[in-house]
């Protein structure tokens, strides 16, 4: 099976400094993919140049065999690409489920029909239903962080990146969140997963990306990350108890 996403010395430079370098890996269809890296490794930034969000200086993007290297977020989002944000970007004076309707009409499918039913359905899979008629800046960080989802997930897309999304929840609620992952990793969505905490990472990620200094340390199933010098000096310190 060819992979959905290639990247290839993928690199991106700002003012001189390289924040991504020569970064090359593939994603198999069907994935739930780590990717750690200590703070100011990468991560975000990479995830960024995937979504269109910032314009490589050099390297390839092939996703589902389409150089996407360069091209604008909108067609990202078009070709299958959805993310989430480390820091919620709602619309702040729109409520709950028109953020949502946002998600279904400039999504892969934007000409779809029934857009109000369909943002309904994507609110009661992340859990926040009763939260459609609330203006967006009224949710608390945890709500905010499922909106994200499920307006990520209302653009249909065959890939997901998700940046921390784990990030300031408490444990029940991360538990949750990363239960929710699987099950669209099972629905049949990739997913591309940044997060600091190792224990979320490793308990539902294989294989694992480490990044470090903008570039590709370690790549490999969990145990072998999390057991690779490299990856223990650079980023873990010490053998991460899983």
């Amino acid at each position: 099976m060819a992979p959905i996403l290639k990247l290839k010395n993928l690199t991106r430079y700002f003012a001189g400094l390289a924040a991504v370098k020569d970064v090359s890996f593939e994603i198999e269809p069907g994935g739930l993919v780590g990717l750690i890296g200590p703070n100011g490794a990468g991560k975000t930034t990479l995830l960024s140049l995937i979504a269109g969000s910032l314009k490589p200086t050099s390297g390839k993007i092939e996703f589902e065999g389409e150089n996407l290297a360069g091209a604008k977020s909108f067609r990202a989002v078009r070709a299958g690409i959805a993310r989430t944000h480390q820091i919620p970007k709602p619309f702040r004076t729109m409520t709950v489920h028109e953020n949502v309707e946002v998600g279904l009409r400039f999504g892969r499918h934007e000409k779809e029909a029934g857009t109000t039913k369909k943002a309904e359905e994507f609110l009661e899979m992340v859990g926040i239903a009763k939260l459609a008629q609330r203006p967006a800046f009224l949710l608390s960080v945890g709500d905010l962080k499922r909106l994200e989802l499920a307006r990520a997930l209302a653009a249909r897309p065959t890939l997901l990146l998700c940046d921390e999304i784990c990030s300031g929840l408490t444990e029940t609620e991360s538990a949750l969140i990363l239960r929710l992952l699987c099950d669209i990793r099972r629905a049949g969505t990739t997913i591309l997963y940044v997060e600091h905490n190792l224990r979320a990472i490793m308990s539902v990620c294989d294989p694992v990306i480490v990044m470090n200094y903008g570039e590709k340390l370690a790549e490999g199933p969990p145990t072998a990350v999390q057991n690779d010098p490299a990856v223990i000096e650079a980023y873990i310190g010490k053998r991460a108890a899983i």
